[in-house]
C-alpha cells in the first residue's frame, strides 16, 4: 500500500510528465511550422517519451493500492524565436524535472518507500540520458551559430531519432 504523502507525490509527478509531454508536442509543431521537420520529428518522440514516462508512474501508483489523480495541464508556451532557444527551454525543462525526482527519491528515503525508491531509481538513471541528449543539441546549435548548412545538418541528424 502506497503513503498519501508519496500518492501525491508522485500524483504531482505524473502531471509533471504530462506537462513535459505537452511542452515538446509544442515545440514540434513550432519545429512543423518553420519546415524543419527533423527538429519536430525528435520533439515529437520526446514528448511520446514523456508520456510513456507519465504512464509509468501511473501504473506505479495503481499497482500499489494508489489513486491517480490527474488535472488540468497549462499549455505551453508555442513559438520559440529559433532552434537554439528551444532546445535551450527543452534542457532547462529537463534539470527542473530532474530536481522534481530527486525530491521523491528524498520522500521516498524519509517514509521508507523502498518500493518507490526502487522505480524512481529508473528516473534518475533516465533523467542523466535526458539532460545529455538535449545538452548534447544545444551545444551543436552553439557552435554553428547562424549556419543554414549546419542547421539543416543538425536537423537531417535529429530525424533519425529512433521512437521506442
Amino acid at each position: 500500500m502506497i503513503g498519501k504523502r508519496m500518492e501525491e507525490g508522485l500524483n504531482k509527478q505524473v502531471n509533471a510528465e504530462f506537462y513535459s509531454s505537452f511542452l515538446y508536442l509544442a515545440m514540434s509543431a513550432d519545429f512543423e511550422s518553420k519546415n524543419l521537420k527533423g527538429f519536430a520529428h525528435w520533439m515529437k518522440a520526446q514528448a511520446a517519451e514523456e508520456y510513456d514516462h507519465a504512464m509509468r508512474i501511473y501504473k506505479h501508483i495503481v499497482e500499489r493500492g494508489g489513486k491517480v489523480k490527474l488535472t488540468a495541464i497549462d499549455g505551453p508556451k508555442s513559438e520559440w524565436k529559433n532552434a537554439l532557444e528551444a532546445f535551450e527551454d527543452a534542457y532547462a525543462h529537463e534539470q527542473k524535472v530532474t530536481g522534481m525526482i530527486y525530491k521523491l527519491v528524498e520522500m521516498a528515503k524519509d517514509e521508507k518507500d523502498y518500493a518507490a525508491e526502487s522505480m524512481l531509481k529508473w528516473f534518475v538513471d533516465e533523467q542523466v540520458e535526458e539532460e545529455a541528449q538535449t545538452l548534447e543539441v544545444v551545444e551543436q546549435l552553439k557552435m554553428i551559430g547562424d549556419s543554414k548548412g549546419s542547421l539543416f545538418q543538425i536537423d537531417h541528424k535529429l530525424a533519425k531519432r529512433k521512437e521506442d
